[in-house]
């Protein structure tokens, strides 16, 4: 089992809190910030890059968070993420799973990586976060607590 609340994993918030439902990625940070329950560091970006191989070579866990354009399950969706070279020069941004393959690449490191993806609606230019998007956010609150805080099964 991996360990989601500890020094060695770091969230990552990706998004723009100036284009409405996109700022999911980093309400959910600041959230999690908050509330102090996480004991990891958290970083804010507007995209992924290149840079942030090196960023996570040092930890054992990656969070990334980020809004999606999907509509999913709940409101949110936690998966998963592997490697995967599928990087491209003609794109303004890269994927976590492009981040995790150069830092395997590059540094011969491959922390274990996971996404919390949660559905947004409004993506124009506007300060805050949609209603929609809001109870999404807490449902995808709630479950990084359940994840992080896992209860001990009764004998």
């Amino acid at each position: 089992m991996v360990d989601l609340n500890s020094s060695r994993t770091l969230m990552i918030g990706i998004g723009n809190s100036g284009r409405s439902d996109d700022g999911l990625g980093w309400s959910f940070v600041e959230e999690v910030e908050r509330t102090g329950e996480f004991k990891g560091p958290s970083i804010l970006r507007y995209q992924l890059q290149v840079e942030d191989a090196d960023l996570i070579k040092d930890y054992d866990t990656i969070v990334f968070v980020d809004s999606s354009e999907e509509t999913l399950e709940g409101g949110h969706g936690w998966s998963e993420v592997f490697p995967a070279n599928d990087f491209s020069f003609t794109t303004h941004q890269i994927s976590p799973q492009v981040v995790l393959h150069l830092c395997e690449f590059i540094y011969k490191r491959r922390p274990k990586a996971f996404l919390m993806a949660i559905s947004g609606k409004t993506w124009e230019l506007d300060q805050g976060l949609s209603q929609v998007a809001e109870g999404n956010l807490r449902g995808a609150l709630s479950k990084f607590q359940e994840l992080t805080n896992p209860r001990l099964e009764e004998a």
